[in-house]
């Protein structure tokens, strides 16, 4: 560890130690409800399927009345959304994709084993008993618990409530996220770019993960460099925010107001983390709002987000899982100078099923966040050999 350093591991402890759960609930139509942080486990009122019914297109038979070359007579058509008769000895029901089986069927001969001969069908194969048939209750028992309290709903989650009848959800509502961004040689693109001047890239990069991550963004936009212009937007997103974010503007330099004002307006502590990129974070108090502070350069800014914003709106949010999958990967390169901090690598798959590196992984570079479709975390000191064993964790999954 360096001298007078913390630890990404440190920080993050302490950085969630000062996560203050969002309280309120509201419950949001099913329909509404991607994204958004269920307040409460939910368990299904019914089985599903509700009704045994048929896997496939094709004809419903007793097992028992069935040989090699049997042919039986159609008596009945059963279409999705119908309700079949019992099946009579000897005959088949024409049945379609999620057809209830009809009473003294036990299985289904999909249409391509069949051939239809007027009004009788042959069977060219014998079912075996159960065979393409979907039982009541075989994907979802009545009472089970289908959605865990704490889970950021995907699309195939509100799917899930939907196939059970559920009509609203119970989630916590948003994060309030305020940005604002310091320092008179920003510009917003669509400007004259003068010289000394250039594009607020990372109001486009930390506002698009705040709206990743289901918060309701309040921006503030670029504020002049000055401190009671600092301080004024300070107090106004306290009073409007949970969760102030900047970038730039902590360090101690004397166009850097964001410092002192925070320290006027609540209060403030300066963390040096051991990592690459992005050293120098700040956590404090504005009001009731919590404050982080992130580094300027662009790739920082954005690595800083993910391994400290992530974490702590997760926590905010009412999910105490954390963490992102870490999984265990190949590299296709050579990392022989590691820094003495942890690193965050941009990698991306190469076609060998294997981890290629950016060639330049200088922490103002923003394509390689771009061109990479994770990072790898890579201990302090650890040297890196193709072929060695890495632990990646990819954007996809860091934006679950």
């Amino acid at each position: 560890m360096n001298k007078g350093l913390l630890s990404v591991d440190e920080a993050l402890a302490r950085l969630l130690a000062g996560a203050k759960p969002v309280g309120e609930i509201e419950d949001l139509p099913t329909l509404e409800a991607t994204n958004r942080v269920l307040a409460r486990a939910q368990r299904s009122t019914m089985d599903v399927p509700p009704m045994d019914n048929s896997a496939m297109d094709g004809y419903a038979v007793r097992t028992a009345d069935v040989k090699t070359g049997s042919k039986l007579r159609v008596a009945q058509k059963i279409m999705a959304g119908g309700v079949g008769k019992p099946l009579e000895p000897g005959t088949a029901a024409r049945i379609f994709t999620g057809a209830p089986i009809p009473p003294g069927a036990d299985a289904v001969v999909m249409q391509e084993d069949t051939s239809a001969e007027g009004e009788s069908v042959s069977l060219k194969k014998i079912p075996k008993p159960a065979q393409w048939v979907r039982y009541v209750g075989s994907d979802i028992r009545k009472g089970a618990e289908i959605l865990p309290a704490g889970k950021r709903l995907l699309p195939q989650d509100t799917g899930l409530a939907a196939s059970v009848g559920i009509k609203s959800l119970p989630v916590y509502r948003k994060v309030r996220l305020g940005l604002f961004f310091t320092g008179d040689e920003l510009v917003m693109p669509g400007e004259p770019l003068a010289p000394g001047r250039i594009y607020n890239s990372n109001r486009f990069t930390l506002r698009g993960l705040a709206e990743v991550f289901g918060c309701d963004v309040r921006d503030y936009g670029i504020v002049p460099d000055s401190l009671e212009a600092t301080r004024e937007v300070l107090r106004r997103a306290a009073k409007e925010c949970d969760l102030i974010v900047t970038s730039g503007g902590v360090s101690v330099g004397e166009a850097d107001y964001v410092k002192p004002a925070v320290e006027a307006e609540g209060r403030l502590l300066m963390w040096r983390i051991a990592m690459k990129p992005g050293r120098p974070l700040a956590f404090g108090k504005v009001g009731e709002a919590a404050f982080i502070g992130l580094p300027g350069n662009p790739v920082s800014s954005f690595v800083t987000f993910l391994i400290f914003v992530r974490p702590f709106l997760l926590r905010t949010q009412g999910n105490e899982t954390t963490e992102p999958r870490v999984v265990a990967a190949r590299a296709d390169f050579d990392w022989p100078e590691p820094d003495a901090r942890r690193e965050f690598l941009r990698v991306k798959w190469n076609a060998q099923g294997a981890l290629e590196i950016y060639p330049t992984q200088d922490s103002a570079v923003l394509t390689s966040t771009a061109w990479a479709d994770g990072l790898v975390d890579n201990p302090a000191g650890h040297a890196i050999r193709k072929g060695d064993t890495v632990q990646f964790f990819s954007y996809a999954e860091l934006y679950r």
